[in-house]
């Protein structure tokens, strides 16, 4: 009988060592539904949909085949992602529609890492929106002919330097995230971070692939068979060949 329920104790042990869980409450999500899925080295993998009950609440849990990248959405365009750990229990708070934008997250530290990225990410979107809105709001004084043509090609001059001000500002801190970060898996959320529809590294550039082997080597050192880490490498030596033939 004891060895019995020592074998018990075992399993139950390792069952939860292999699994993560993910919790929590979301302001104006009662009685909707969530969606898990895996970002999965060959693109998204579908796991589950989550219901939440009537006071927006939820929870789950999920047995990880390895370790990888996982998207928490309401719809194709609000989402997080998420970097569990064996073990982990994710807390989530925010809003459900506009969980991109609203949402924390506890419990889980590299999954912090991306709420980390996201913020600063959502800040430089801040700094874009507001660009737009100035931009058509001095061609909407122009064609009334309040301003003059002169006045907005100097609101232009000011709104551009604003823009490349804050790409840069954008592309430095992925940079040092990469530097700072490396051997996780969140550096590849990082890497295909884009701005305006702009990738922050761009794989065009020939300087791109150096920051393609510093998460590489990182992943290898790290999580040498893990299946993100052996997808990457080929990723690498792909662009690699391709910066070969410009």
């Amino acid at each position: 009988m004891g060895l019995i329920c020592l074998m018990g104790l075992m399993c139950l042990v390792g069952c939860k060592h292999d699994t993560f869980t993910i919790s929590g409450t979301l302001e104006g999500g009662a009685g909707h539904t969530l969606w898990l899925e895996e970002i999965a080295p060959d693109g998204p993998l579908f796991i589950d949909s989550i219901p939440m009950d009537s006071k927006g609440r939820f929870k789950y849990s999920y047995k990880m085949p390895y370790r990888s990248l996982y998207n928490l959405h309401t719809t194709a365009d609000n989402y997080i992602v998420t970097l569990p750990d064996y073990g982990e229990h994710l807390k989530i708070g925010g809003r459900y529609d506009n969980l991109s934008v609203s949402y924390t997250v506890d419990g889980s530290p590299e999954s912090g890492l991306l709420w980390l990225l996201q913020q600063f990410s959502n800040d430089g979107n801040e700094v874009l929106k507001a660009l737009v809105d100035t931009t058509n709001r001095y061609a909407q004084l122009y064609f009334d002919k309040q301003i003059t043509e002169q006045q907005v090609l100097d609101k232009k001059d000011e709104t551009d330097s604003i823009y490349t001000a804050t790409f840069q500002e954008q592309q430095d801190y992925i940079y040092r995230f990469l530097q700072e970060n490396r051997g996780s898996l969140s550096t590849l959320i990082a890497l295909y971070k884009p701005f305006n529809n702009r990738l922050l590294i761009d794989t065009r550039d020939p300087n791109s692939i150096e920051w393609y082997d510093l998460v590489l080597e990182g992943l290898q050192e790290r999580y040498p068979d893990n299946p993100h880490t052996l997808h990457f490498k080929n990723t690498t030596e792909h662009l690699r060949s391709a910066l070969s033939r410009q």
